[in-house]
């Protein structure tokens, strides 16, 4: 089974000027747990529950040792970055994932779930080219699975 046979092709998308609040918005009416984000159908980002649930946690400052009057981080300082990077976001490319997992819609199931397990995607999008053409979620594999199942 192919990604085209299991993909989402009516895929909500918002554009990159869109506000964190409208995007929670749009998750929450919509019942979905991510959204791409594009631009003239080209992909962008991704905005998932997670980056939206990221943006209020308490977030802590990075691990520093003092040495000489000098602060050094050890650990975390990326992180950290990140982290105030999210809480400050005020649209969706300020919030937004761009680093994608993306497959085309000739790939196999059996890699569409290794991607999404491996690499705890909740959403991978399927492009033709640059376009956007279809999103696939757990929920999609498991519906491919049951229909290789039956079949």
């Amino acid at each position: 089974m192919k990604a085209k046979e299991i993909m989402v092709r009516e895929v909500i998308t918002a554009p990159p000027d869109m506000p964190v609040r409208e995007l929670a918005r749009l998750l929450t009416e919509q019942k979905i747990s991510g959204v791409p984000i594009v631009e003239e159908n080209r992909l962008l980002g991704m905005v998932t529950e997670g980056d939206l649930v990221a943006r209020v946690k308490i977030i802590h400052p990075p691990f520093v040792v003092t040495i000489l009057d000098a602060m050094i981080p050890l650990l975390g300082e990326r992180r950290y970055e990140e982290d105030l990077r999210r809480m400050a976001a005020a649209v969706a490319a300020d919030i937004m994932t761009t680093e994608l997992d993306a497959v085309d819609e000739e790939t196999e199931l059996e890699e569409v779930a290794t991607i999404i397990s491996d690499r705890r995607v909740p959403l991978l999008p399927v492009l033709r080219g640059e376009e956007l053409v279809g999103i696939i979620g757990k929920r999609d594999v498991i519906r491919g699975m049951l229909a290789d199942y039956e079949t």
